[in-house]
């Protein structure tokens, strides 16, 4: 048994040995296929530590797994791939024996087809240590490719399996372009770095000129940040309206939040005909009064025990009628008011009003939300899509299918995609796998609920946050961390007396670090200072020794700008 046990190490150190040269690439390709293709693409990173990626040496490096059987295929146009053969159970498939590393970041990819209608194709990592770990599933069709991405960190060293796992047995699976590539920590940082630095900060050039329009070399040059240009926030309930240092507390951090029952139907009609929204306009004009932009939620329901007992005991007609009654009840009193609605909440999970009002129930309740409030998003939001690659309800595929179901209904521009984010033990790997695949839909993607909800809440928090607002397609953040005297639901950022838990000292730390903070220079002779800014909004400062006074100027930086325009102030 030693000898076995020391012959499969061998095994494994030698897989690591022979393709860790492959491991070349420190940058993070974002991109996933939401599209379902004629061809795969090529895998990408050339494959990483896959070996024979996209079987042009037959079957080689692969294995069966399942005790199931294989078959080398070659399309039309002289493709090769991989099909399996005779499946009659659910893991029957192919794969391949690597050796992961405890602490590495691995993103994986693989490109796959059935032989006959559509159906969900999990991967699957088969570890010595942790057992089976889900890493993505696609949804996988016949007549074309679709691209499956997930990833995964390693908790240990030591030898693994992957392999593609389907419940449908009467189907074949096809495999192609399988891609492998582990990052380090320091390298998945290094990611984050660079793309915060592409999409949340611009290059800024202020030049200082006289009246004729002459440059001033060594003006004093101070820029202030008045307001961050990315949304950060977090729930709040009616407990800050008579809270004065929880008032002074929020107000001081952030900029949007949702709040976290006031504004729903079961709140704001508990017996039916008996509408109150005391709670909700209270705390709409104490977000005015501070600048803080508001996010609606939620018109209705989609889970049944979040549904009222009055609504469920009506016959169908009369649902539909207070349905619409709701809709138009909420939606025009704070239309103007929030810059957002979840319109269906938790619909590609739940379906109540589709059993009551037919399938198409979302698609109609969207359409009249857009004419309701047409210049608010209109969110699709829902939960472990990002935290749990194990819900197949939800994935990353089933998501975009709810999403697409509902624009088809009509011409609905204003659609955004809510992830809420309720964490147990966060894969980051994962989160941005998924995060990859959703920003396909070129719609703005936001954390709607983020908070974790176990012991080693900091550290996690900082993950989860880090890889949101680093992530290319995330345009906003709401924490779920709403406060009550006797506890929030999972995740407090304070006491009762409004000290920082560490949680909180982890939120103020980052609101810190994704600042452009008071920054003060010297023009150079051509009279310029160049700044690299967070999105934001400015207030400038310009003083020169040839003048008494000062000149100021108003700078908006935002996606939209332009990298090394020149703002000049006359001094």
């Amino acid at each position: 048994m030693q000898i076995f046990l020391l012959k499969f190490f061998l095994l494994f150190s030698s897989v690591a040995i022979l393709t860790g040269n492959l491991v070349t690439s420190t940058s993070y390709d974002y991109s996933a296929s939401i599209e379902c293709l004629a061809e795969p693409q090529r895998p990408q990173y050339g494959g990483g530590i896959v070996r024979n990626p996209e079987f042009n040496d037959g079957l080689k490096g692969w294995s069966v797994f399942g005790y199931g059987k294989l078959a080398e295929r070659t399309s039309d146009t002289g493709n090769r791939f991989l099909a399996t053969d005779g499946r009659s159970l659910s893991h029957q498939s192919m794969s391949q024996k690597i050796y992961l590393q405890r602490g590495m970041l691995y993103t994986f990819s693989a490109w796959l087809q059935v032989d006959q209608g559509n159906t969900t194709v999990t991967a699957i990592f088969k570890t010595a240590k942790d057992g089976f770990v889900h890493v993505g599933a696609v949804e996988a069709r016949s007549g074309c490719w679709s691209m499956l991405k997930g990833g995964l960190t390693a908790k240990s060293s030591g030898p693994a399996e992957f392999y593609f796992e389907c419940e449908n047995t009467s189907v074949e699976i096809w495999v192609d372009s399988v891609s492998l590539q582990p990052f380090t920590e320091d390298q998945w940082r290094a990611h984050q770095a660079e793309s915060i630095s592409k999409v949340r900060k611009k290059t800024v050039a202020i030049q200082a000129v006289d009246a004729n329009g002459r440059a001033l070399p060594g003006a004093s040059v101070s820029v202030q940040q008045k307001r961050p240009g990315f949304p950060f926030g977090c729930a709040i309930a009616n407990t800050i309206l008579e809270n004065s240092a929880y008032q002074s507390w929020f107000t001081s951090r952030f900029t949007v939040t949702t709040f976290e029952n006031e504004m729903k139907w079961y709140a704001n009609e508990r017996e039916q005909g008996k509408e109150t929204y005391t709670d909700a306009d209270a705390m709409v004009a104490f977000a005015k009064q501070h600048g803080i932009a508001v996010r609606g939620h939620n018109v209705v329901w989609n889970d049944p025990q979040d549904v009222q007992n009055w609504v469920k005991s009506l016959p169908t007609q009369q649902i539909g009628e207070a349905v619409n009654r709701r809709f138009n009840s909420v939606m025009p009193r704070y239309r103007g008011k929030v810059i957002a609605w979840d319109v269906v909440n938790e619909n590609v999970h739940f379906s109540y009003f589709e059993s009551q009002l037919g399938q198409n129930a979302s698609s109609v309740f969207y359409q009249q939300a857009h004419q309701l409030d047409p210049n608010a998003l209109m969110f699709l939001n829902d939960y472990n899509t990002l935290e749990a690659p194990v819900d197949g309800n939800v994935t990353p595929d089933k998501f975009l299918q709810k999403l697409w179901q509902i624009q088809s209904f009509g011409n609905l521009s204003r659609m955004a995609i809510g992830l809420e984010g309720h964490f147990g033990t966060p894969d980051i790997s994962y989160m941005r796998s998924a995060l990859d695949k959703l920003a396909g839909a070129n719609v703005p993607i936001w954390l709607t609920e983020v908070d974790v909800g176990h012991a080693n809440q900091s550290k996690d928090l900082e993950d989860i946050l880090r890889e949101a607002y680093s992530h290319p397609a995330v345009q906003g953040i709401v924490m779920w961390g709403a406060w009550h005297p006797q506890g929030c639901w999972r995740m407090c950022l304070t006491d009762n007396n409004f000290k920082n838990l560490p949680t909180g000292d982890v939120v103020d730390k980052l609101i810190f670090e994704w600042k452009s903070d008071n920054l003060a220079a010297t023009t150079d002779v051509e009279g310029l200072h160049r700044a690299e800014l967070f999105h934001g909004e400015y207030k400038i400062t310009i003083n020169h020794p040839s003048s008494n006074s000062s000149s100021m100027r108003s700078l908006t930086v935002d996606s939209a700008s332009q990298n090394n325009s020149v703002l000049r102030v006359i001094v």
